[in-house]
């Protein structure tokens, strides 16, 4: 992944262009991507500042309005597979994948670690 320029190297091109030059200029000077140089005069005109945009965050996940059903459901039965409930978001017109729902579920903090009473210890050895 790519990282953002550093503020001296913002700074520098904005310099560079506050005397006069194109952003093209600019760019082969910096030895950067003429659309760098352009976004970056661009967001500095709008903005008055050559910062980068903070990196990552929240991301919108269309399993969130259906928080409370997702609740009620795993409350109603803890050890639900992930293909069953992503069949009954199905059934509400959400289409989602199991792993999906995993990480959704995970990253809400929900947890499913078998007891020492799982059936597998019955077995014979």
């Amino acid at each position: 992944m790519t990282r953002a320029l550093s503020l001296d190297l913002r700074r520098r091109i904005v310099r560079y262009l506050a005397s006069g030059h194109s952003r093209r200029e600019a760019a082969v000077h910096y030895e950067v991507a003429p659309s760098c140089a352009i976004k970056l005069v661009a967001a500095h005109e709008r903005t008055g500042s050559y910062a980068p945009k903070p990196e990552g965050g929240w991301r919108y996940s269309k399993l969130d309005p259906h928080r409370t059903f997702l609740e009620r459901r795993i409350a109603g039965k803890p050890d639900i597979t992930m293909p069953e409930l992503a069949a009954e978001m199905a059934g509400l017109g959400v289409k989602i994948a199991p792993a999906s729902l995993s990480r959704w579920l995970l990253r809400h903090g929900y947890r499913y670690k078998k007891t020492l009473l799982a059936s597998e210890q019955d077995r014979p050895t």
